[in-house]
Parts: structure tokens; C-alpha cells; sequence
């Protein structure tokens, strides 16, 4: 039979990205400390729980609806910035150069495990498109193979509508040496070029 810090362990080891081990380390670190830090961590778990949703407009993680982005009207309405999670709407936030909108489509196209484009919000990309002046559709999905292929898809269904479709570029990262670089990425880096 399973000890309660051993539960704690299995809970944590059930979060992306933790393994045994620092699941372990987390259920120690949780059972030392004060009470009242753990209720906090309780408390802080359970409020973002219950007050968390998906904005109605964009699908991004939001404690209001419309989204702050959504209901922002100093946004840049005419640019949409299509991305696979919240998580990567936060990263272009915190670039604090992007003032557009966004759509996030909470994942990308992987037949082999059983996601397609209607497990997607892509329908509701569609429709967003059909009732807003939107000028330009930024796809943003990783570049591996499922976000290559949804941005593919994307590409290929969007420019049916009229609407300009750009991807992200792709290439070296700052501080990076060229040595270093995996042939996709340098392919990535010479192909989007800029000049000076």
C-alpha cells in the first residue's frame, strides 16, 4: 500500500516534464513545509482551477472573458497570431513586440495520435475570419513536424479566404554559434534572411 508521500510523488509525476525523481523531491519539499505555505500552494492550485477558462474569442487560458488581449481595443485587430497553447502566447507577450491578436489552437495535427484538424480550433479560426477585417494571419506553430504540417494545412486553407499568411521565421538563436546548429536550423536561418 502506497504511503501518502508516495501519492503526493505519483501526483506530481503525472505533471509534464517531472520525472521519479523530482516528483519525489517536490512531495518531500511539500510535506516540510509550514502548514500555512501549504495552504497557500492548496489554495492557489484550486483558485486557478475553478477561475481559469478558455476566452470565447481566442481560446487562450484567461480568469476573464473576453481575454485582456481580446478585450484590449489598443490591439492591433487586423493581425491575428495563430499558436498551438497559451503557454505560447505567453513567450510572444513577453517579447512585448507583437500587438496583434491571437488564436490558439490547442495543438497541432498528428494522425498518429488520433489529432486532426477537428480536434483543433480551427473552425473557429474560420469563423473569427469571417466576421472581422483581418488582414494578415501569422501561423505560429513549432517548428517540428506536427506544427510544420498544421502550418501546411493552415496555410493552404487560409489563402482560400483572400487573407495574408505569413509563418514565423526560423533560424539561429541569439548567441548561438553557427558550428553548433543542426542543418534544419541553419536551412531555417539562410532561407529567412533579412537585409541589413
Amino acid at each position: 500500500m502506497e504511503t501518502p508521500l508516495e501519492q503526493l510523488a505519483e501526483q506530481f509525476r503525472r505533471l509534464p516534464g517531472i520525472g521519479i525523481k523530482t516528483a519525489r523531491k517536490l512531495a518531500y519539499h511539500v510535506v516540510q513545509q509550514p502548514e500555512e505555505k501549504t495552504n497557500a500552494f492548496i489554495a492557489a492550485i484550486r483558485e486557478a482551477k475553478e477561475k481559469m477558462r478558455f476566452c470565447s474569442v481566442c481560446f487562450n487560458l484567461s480568469s476573464s472573458d473576453p481575454c485582456p488581449v481580446c478585450a484590449d481595443l489598443h490591439r492591433d485587430r487586423s493581425v491575428i497570431c495563430v499558436v498551438e497553447t497559451p503557454q505560447d502566447v505567453s513567450a510572444i507577450e513577453r517579447s512585448k513586440d507583437y500587438r496583434g491578436l491571437y488564436h490558439v489552437l490547442h495543438g497541432a495535427l498528428s494522425p498518429l495520435d488520433g489529432i486532426g484538424a477537428e480536434d483543433l480550433r480551427i473552425r473557429e479560426l474560420l469563423q473569427r475570419l469571417g466576421n472581422a477585417d483581418v488582414a494578415e494571419v501569422i501561423i505560429a506553430t513549432d517548428p517540428d513536424v506536427e506544427g510544420e504540417a498544421t502550418a501546411l494545412y493552415l496555410a493552404r486553407l487560409l489563402k482560400q479566404t483572400g487573407v495574408k499568411v505569413t509563418r514565423i521565421a526560423r533560424g539561429l538563436p541569439m548567441g548561438g554559434d553557427i558550428e553548433f546548429a543542426d542543418e534544419a536550423t541553419l536551412a531555417g536561418a539562410v532561407a529567412n534572411r533579412r537585409e541589413m
